[in-house]
């Protein structure tokens, strides 16, 4: 019985053993492989989809911080940078025309025209718009491309420029043949340069003037077309000038009012207007952006009975000649001012030349002389220098901050002579709309206001000068036409009309 037991027993045993082992396996902790990641342990998040793409369950920690994987997807990752690499220094932007080193500015000719026979030129705010400056001419570069060194800006503020091969019939165009406006450069990153290292600035000019079928320029400067003008303009040759035009010719551009010609007027007189760079009064030249509109807001004006009618003569300047010539004052560089033999050749040999084949009121008070930035600086000049002659002033966004506004406020302070009636406008923006030019705007506007105040202080009341700051104009043709009304309307007011001389 007893042998029967025990063999029983040695029998069971094994199933008895597998019993309990399937038993453990089934209770026993599930084992799990070594979370990814260094440093991983239960953490979760990155390492717990680490875990999954390795094929390792998701363990109780990695649902638990759910929200902070979610959260940390949503933070911003930053670029990883070895240790010892340099910190980039923050960016610094400057106008290029402000650095005491200067600049390059390099050219690449698309359209392959340009050669040393016809090389390419910078005609700029800075030397008059001369298209054929040698004194800005680039040299070629052995890639084929044009360029050439610029100075620091005397003064500061931005340069208007555009590129030419010697004349306006030839200057750049864009792929489609037409004009473009005006170019600015743009601001340069000087954290990224050198000390004393110039920055290179390029530019691409797919096309050039000479490459059109029919040159718009130079239909226009051709002196024997007809004058696409409201009214009558009338052309009068003369001679002489300033700044090196002295034996120049150029022909005036006479504007007459309406019903000038008519036979009940044959009696009548007229005060004259002598404007400067006539060209632009009443025609759109090539190279500006717009033209001064005197015909048509003259015409209009006259009319309505807004304003006495009067002779309008347009002075055509000098082309690279024109800064000499009007310049009344001695500015950085070397250009010699001219206005004073520019003022004498108005005086002797325009206005005797008008008086002679136009009935005018030649008297000082019937009078006035005008024009826009250095072309109102050399009518001021006229104004204080012969008000025997000239007795009314138009000025339109006078160059008073530009070069040293000190010299400027020297000679304001000097004029001995002031006008009968005075007429300031300025613009609020005259070097454009960057924020880095503010202060510049505000100092031409102020520049303005002075000279107002010295027209005040030397005995003209409000009733004889008017000063206009245009807040958003800019310095253009644009801002002087839409101005012109208001000029006209107050220096030639109905009430100062008279019937003859």
């Amino acid at each position: 019985m007893t042998s029967r037991i025990l063999l029983t027993c040695f029998v069971l045993t094994p199933a008895v053993m597998v019993a309990i082992l399937l038993y453990s396996i089934g209770e026993t902790p599930a084992m799990r492989a070594t979370p990814i990641g260094a440093g991983a342990a239960n953490t979760g998040g990155a390492n717990a989809i680490g875990e999954l793409l390795a094929g390792n369950r998701a363990t109780h920690n990695a649902a638990r911080d759910g929200q902070a994987f979610n959260q940390a997807l949503e933070a911003p990752l930053a670029s990883p940078r070895p240790a010892d690499a340099p910190a980039q220094p923050e960016p610094r932007l400057a106008q290029p025309e402000e650095l005491p080193q200067g600049f390059i500015v390099i050219v690449d000719d698309k359209a392959k025209r340009a050669t040393e026979a016809s090389p390419i030129y910078f005609a700029s705010s800075i030397n008059g718009w001369n298209p054929r400056d040698e004194k800005y001419r680039l040299t070629p570069q052995s890639d084929g491309k044009w360029r050439i060194a610029l100075p620091p800006k005397p003064g500061g503020g931005l340069i208007e420029f555009k590129f030419t091969r010697g004349s306006w019939s030839a200057e750049e165009l864009d792929e489609n043949l037409n004009t473009i406006s005006n170019r600015y450069f743009p601001k340069v990153d000087v954290s990224r340069l050198g000390p004393g290292e110039q920055p290179r600035i390029e530019f691409i000019i797919p096309a050039w003037g000479d490459q059109r079928a029919q040159d718009p320029t130079i239909k226009a400067r051709d002196p024997y077309r007809v004058l696409n003008v409201e009214g009558t303009v009338r052309r009068v040759e003369v001679r002489g000038g300033g700044g090196g035009a002295q034996d120049s010719f150029r022909d005036l551009l006479v504007w007459l009012p309406p019903g000038y010609d008519d036979p009940e007027n044959a009696g009548r007189a007229y005060p004259v207007l002598y404007m400067q760079d006539g060209q632009n009064l009443f025609e759109k030249m090539p190279g500006t952006p717009a033209e001064w509109a005197a015909d048509e807001t003259a015409t209009r004006l006259i009319n309505a009975r807004e304003m006495q009618p009067i002779i309008i003569v347009g002075i055509p300047h000098s082309g690279e000649r024109r800064m000499a010539e009007y310049l009344p004052i001695a500015v950085p560089g070397d250009i010699t001012p001219g206005g004073d033999r520019y003022v004498e050749f108005l005086v002797t040999q325009v206005k005797p030349r008008i008086d002679r084949l136009f009935r005018t009121l030649d008297q000082p008070r019937h009078t006035a002389i005008g024009g826009s930035s250095l072309g109102a600086a050399v009518a001021l000049h006229a104004v204080n220098t012969r008000p025997d002659v000239f007795g009314s002033l138009l000025a339109e966004s006078l160059p008073l901050a530009t070069w040293d506004p000190a010299a400027w406020e020297n000679y304001i302070r000097s004029i001995k002579a002031f006008p009968t009636r005075a007429y300031i406008g300025m613009g609020g923006r005259e070097l454009g709309n960057d924020p880095a030019n503010a202060n510049r705007n505000r100092q031409y506007v102020d520049a303005a206001i002075k000279l107002d105040h010295a027209f005040a202080s030397a005995g003209l009341d409000r009733s004889r000068r008017l000063l206009i700051i245009a807040d958003d104009a800019q310095h253009d043709e644009v801002a002087w036409a839409a101005r012109l009304p208001d000029a006209l309307r107050f220096l030639f007011p109905p009430s100062m009309a008279e019937p003859g001389k």
